[in-house]
């Protein structure tokens, strides 16, 4: 599989828009609350599915509650498009639960 390139920061900004993300220098991260832990492990098991099929894995950081994923194509040494689908993925599944 080709390298994916590194996004300029407006064409991330713009689609951010659509987005629950925030954007700082080098990745994508957005904070996810459940209602409890049992709750933020069915949320990480849920994006590890996702991250899986999509053969693209964010950092996750479990504090109880409160999951905080990272995402950044490492390889690449930013954000691709790679981040924003599965983003959107991630979007998409929490919207509807």
């Amino acid at each position: 599989m080709a390298e994916l390139p590194v996004l300029d920061d407006e064409v991330i900004d713009r689609a951010l828009r659509a987005l629950a993300w925030s954007h700082t220098a080098d990745h994508l991260e957005r904070t996810y609350e459940g209602k409890g832990f049992v709750a933020a492990m069915a949320f990480v098991n849920l994006v590890a599915w996702l991250a899986e099929r999509a053969n693209h894995h964010p950092d996750i950081d479990i504090r109880w509650n409160r999951v905080t994923l990272r995402l950044s194509t490492h390889s690449a040494g930013g954000i691709t498009q790679a981040d924003l689908d599965l983003a959107r993925q991630i979007d998409e599944v929490t919207a509807s639960n």
